[in-house]
């Protein structure tokens, strides 16, 4: 994406007009924008430009190493290796699943229906990867991968959708 620079300011109050001339003369404010700006307004030698939305993709995820035992991240790091997936794959995990549930067994999103570590839409359907659904991260967690897999191919397939679009 090329960038170019664009004078950037905020237009003064009429009382401050005066006393703010001084300091805007000889200088500029600039701030970088994407070419594919959608509209540019000029006034007073300022130049300010509204960008068109964005989406930022990103199929990366910081490193997180190896959980403690005992925990859910430990259990769906076993799970993945299991898989074959490379740690890579876990990385995206657990960014992923930070940013749904925090790994919360028992996280409830009030507003979708959305529970669990995967954040399941309705939480029941998790059902299908065992009776104690709403208790067991062993579960939510077979449940999530089996979803992740089947939509997205891998936790970094998902996480890129997240990226992207703010939801899985």
């Amino acid at each position: 994406m090329a960038l170019s620079l664009v004078p950037l300011a905020t237009p003064p109050e009429p009382s401050q007009a005066e006393a703010l001339a001084a300091s805007f003369r000889g200088g500029s404010q600039q701030v970088a924008v994407g070419a594919e700006a959608a509209s540019s307004v000029t006034r007073d030698g300022y130049s300010v430009t509204k960008l068109a939305p964005q989406r930022v993709i990103n199929r990366s995820a910081p490193a997180v190493g190896t959980p403690d035992p005992g925990t859910a991240q430990a259990i769906a790091y076993q799970m993945v290796t299991a898989r074959g997936w490379p740690s890579s794959e876990f990385d995206c995990l657990v960014a992923l699943w930070n940013r749904e549930s925090h790994w919360n067994v028992y996280s409830n999103n009030v507003g979708s229906g959305a529970y669990g570590i995967p954040q399941a839409l309705p939480g029941s359907k998790m059902a299908s990867a065992g009776a104690d659904w709403a208790t067991n991260p062993a579960t939510q967690i077979t449940w999530g991968l089996g979803y992740i897999t089947g939509r997205y191919g891998t936790p970094c397939g998902a996480w890129s959708h997240s990226q992207g679009f703010g939801w899985y």
